[in-house]
């Protein structure tokens, strides 16, 4: 029977899944299946300039590849800009939102916490910030336990439609994490410092906050996040089980998924009820060549 568990899987169409996008994507698929619920695929396609041509299928083929796919059909949000639309408006007319026309040369700190700029040109586009809160903002994350942050002293008003017209990943997570029901996140500790920015907009809007668990980052021997800006190696999704067993001992599976599988889909069903948060490191961890 459904639990009533949504998880979901955001990859941003940068670049092809390597190895660290792997690991939340099968953390993420992991743990909707230990608890009974669906997974869900939502490509991040917010940012045209960097944008890959043909990296939104090549993911979603090599997750297929890897043994995971959505339960529901996958969404994009470059085809939902009339939510985004509808949010900040909904910001701008209680006043928790303003536009904005500082430039970043206009921010001695880099952070936003009045408009400084001078000689204002009003005809020029303006960026959309949300005002910061009084206060900590605070979550209990599943694995990286109580986090706190001041928006006002480390992030200031912050960016929700950036001047170009792009909807800002902040704004878009948050829509579409409602929209979808998605009731618990789990994704890479990169983005620990994003909840409290989010779950801000999420009491603005009075949207439900889901339950949090940021996984550990898989670290190159510099200690740099492997990512698609340090061009890190896709994995190969012609020849998955490297990867994927890697992939599960990385989640704390080391040594008891059967290395005789040959198909993902084995290993998958092997990994399901062995997966536990509890044997999740909670450190980032640097990966061998």
């Amino acid at each position: 029977m459904p639990s009533g568990y949504r998880g979901r899987f955001a990859p941003s169409p940068t670049g092809d899944l390597h190895f660290g996008s792997l690991v939340a994507a099968l953390g993420s698929w992991l743990r909707a299946r230990a608890r009974g619920g669906a997974w869900l695929v939502r490509v991040e396609d917010l940012d045209p300039p960097r944008e890959i041509e043909g990296a939104a299928r090549r993911i979603i083929d090599a997750l297929a590849a890897f043994g995971m796919t959505s339960d529901e059909p996958v969404v994009h949000q470059s085809d939902r800009s009339a939510m985004y639309a509808d949010a900040a408006a909904r910001l701008l007319a209680s006043g928790a939102a303003f536009e904005c026309r500082c430039s970043r040369s206009d921010l001695a700190d880099g952070i936003h916490r009045q408009c400084v700029a001078r000689g204002r040109d009003f005809t020029r586009a303006a960026a959309l910030r949300v005002r910061w809160p009084e206060g900590e903002t605070c979550f209990d994350g599943l694995l990286q336990g109580r986090r706190c942050q001041n928006l006002a002293r480390d992030v200031g008003d912050f960016v929700v439609r950036r001047v170009e017209g792009y909807w800002a990943y902040q704004l878009a997570v948050v829509v579409d994490d409602a929209a979808q029901g998605i009731t618990e996140v789990v994704r890479g500790a990169d983005l620990l410092d994003s909840t409290p920015r989010q779950i801000h907009l999420q009491r603005l809007l009075g949207l439900p906050t889901p339950t949090y668990a940021h996984l550990p980052l898989a670290l190159d021997r510099e200690r740099r996040k492997l990512s698609k800006q340090l061009a890190s190696a896709p994995v190969d999704p012609r020849d998955p089980m490297p990867a994927l067993r890697r992939a599960a001992a990385f989640l704390g599976i080391e040594g008891a998924v059967d290395a005789d599988d040959t198909r993902p889909g084995a290993l998958l069903d092997r990994a399901v009820p062995l997966f536990d948060l509890d044997r999740v490191p909670r450190a980032d961890r640097t990966l061998d060549a």
